[in-house]
């Protein structure tokens, strides 16, 4: 009998919880993420210059906490810049959980040696895990990096829906 009880008690709390979720209502939020990368840049056979860039990187966001991130892009030389296009990355929060998203823009020379800028560059949030698992929304990337070390910074100033 007892076993019964308990079987029925844990099923309820379950479907509520699942109700709960289910019925709640999604919200618009902030995000800014600042941090430093450092990328490699290197052949890419999924690229269709087939040249890429991986970066690997941490940082700081005031709705997310300490963050890590990676991902990868595709390179293609214009002149004196770079595009990046079919960019992925993954933002891991500290509780483990993860927003995913697309980016692109081009990298532009500063003037200063081998110092390059972003610009026009953009982010789109594709979903995520945990509470991130249907995320969306998106906005501008902003940073530099040096392009003979690699090491750079990063900023991300938009919305997330989740």
């Amino acid at each position: 009998m007892l076993n019964n009880y308990l079987r029925f008690a844990t099923a309820a709390t379950l479907s509520l919880a699942a109700n709960f979720a289910l019925a709640t209502p999604a919200s618009t939020r902030p995000l800014t993420v600042s941090g430093v990368f450092q990328e490699q840049v290197g052949p890419s056979l999924r690229c269709a210059s087939k040249f890429g860039g991986n970066i690997g990187g941490f940082g700081d966001s005031a709705q997310l906490g300490r963050i890590a991130y990676v991902g990868s892009d595709c390179i293609t030389p214009s002149g004196s810049m770079f595009v990046f296009s079919e960019g992925r990355f993954v933002i891991v929060t500290m509780t483990g959980e993860q927003i995913y998203a697309s980016y692109g823009g081009q990298f532009v020379p500063t003037g200063e040696g081998a110092n390059y800028v972003f610009n026009g560059a953009t982010f789109r949030i594709t979903g995520g895990s945990g509470r991130y698992f249907k995320a969306t929304g998106g906005g501008t990337l902003n940073g530099g990096s040096n392009m003979i070390t690699g090491s750079g910074t990063l900023s991300l100033d938009g919305k997330i829906t989740y």
